[in-house]
């Protein structure tokens, strides 16, 4: 019988409890090297901010990285496992430390194995290798990877390359053991819905925690309970937090926006419709930060372009040069910027810059 290492205890609560996981950018000069150190800041501003973890190695960080060419992918790792260290041992923060793996299951497990030694807690996993697959050939790799790691599903929308994952797929996922959380990231509200109703329908509720990827719709997924009859039963459930690219930039106020919305939630009283129009608000702010006019080409890009614009990085470009921002995307990130400026943190990481490049 195949054996599932279990996460920290820590780990698991921390994760069931909700916690804030941006999706960590890659830091390059202009020339496209690895910028080791704002590869370093970026991974304290994060913790700084009040982030619970960082997810790297994932799409937000370029799935280039593990290209031959660049090859980028244990440095990227370990930089930011090094970063955390420090920080702890410094007396800072724990984060919760997600690895994206991708491709087929050689590679999947290659990379889960290259994830526990650089002491990650989770692995995040991409299914955007198994276009045609049927579930017991995408349930098999998914546990592959669990016997190696702790795991994380990920939903991806299908305009970045993900694929259709049903309600039995999301409910045989929820039985793995030691699957800790699920990402949803479809930007559908039937497939969000899809997950929801397999953890239930797995008996795992409240055990395999609900965190929203979708980047249009973060207010409300992080307010809505979703009250459902599993086998003539009664089963709530919340999204207890988000791992999203969206969160990768102007973090500390994602923080804030977070944590109110978690204790309006928990208070169980009506929704206040302020909290509405944020919603509104976020969701317009993506659609310029991830190009929705482009149907998301210039989606890293955006995020690049955020951060170099406040000092974090020193290049806003992408490793591959010819993914830049689309015609008319940095105008509407400066629209946005001036309509939302309650959404922005400029002033926290000017303020603490000097001391995560140190």
């Amino acid at each position: 019988m195949a054996e599932f290492p279990k996460a920290d205890e820590w780990v698991a609560e921390a994760i069931r409890a909700g916690l804030v996981i941006p999706a960590h950018p890659l830091a390059l000069t202009a020339e496209g090297r690895f910028d080791e150190r704002r590869q370093r800041a970026l991974t304290r501003y994060y913790a700084a901010a009040g982030a619970g973890g960082v997810a790297v190695g994932v799409h937000t960080t370029q799935f280039a990285i593990r290209d031959f060419g660049a090859m980028l992918l244990e440095p990227v790792l370990r930089c930011a496992a090094d970063a955390l260290e420090q920080i702890e041992r410094a007396g800072g923060p724990r984060l919760v430390r997600v690895a994206g793996v991708c491709g087929h299951t050689d590679q999947a497990v290659s990379e889960a194995d290259l994830a526990a030694r650089c002491d990650y807690h989770a692995a995040l996993v991409s299914l955007a290798a198994f276009g045609q697959a049927d579930d017991d050939e995408m349930i098999a790799h998914c546990r592959a990877v669990a016997e190696v790691m702790p795991i994380f599903g990920f939903y991806l929308q299908r305009a970045v390359g993900g694929r259709r994952l049903g309600f039995d797929f999301w409910r045989r996922f929820a039985e793995i053991p030691n699957a800790l959380a699920i990402k949803m990231a479809p930007f559908n509200r039937y497939e969000t819905l899809d997950v929801v109703r397999g953890v239930a329908a797995a008996g795992r509720a409240g055990q395999v925690a609900l965190y929203t990827g979708n980047d249009d719709n973060i207010v409300a997924d992080l307010l809505t309970r979703f009250d459902l009859n599993v086998a003539g039963a009664p089963v709530s459930q919340r999204i207890v937090g988000g791992l999203l690219g969206h969160w990768a930039v102007w973090t500390n106020k994602a923080v804030e926006m977070y944590r109110r919305l978690r204790g309006v939630a928990a208070s169980e009283e009506p929704v206040p419709g302020e909290l509405l129009a944020l919603g509104v608000q976020v969701t317009d702010a993506n659609a310029a930060l991830f190009d929705v006019a482009h149907d998301f080409a210039g989606c890293i890009a955006g995020l690049q372009y955020v951060l170099f614009r406040q000092g974090l990085l020193a290049s806003p470009r992408c490793l591959d040069a010819e993914e830049t921002l689309s015609p008319g995307q940095a105008d509407e990130i400066e629209r946005v910027r001036g309509e939302y400026p309650h959404l922005l943190d400029d002033e926290f990481v000017a303020e603490h810059l000097d001391e995560w490049m140190a």
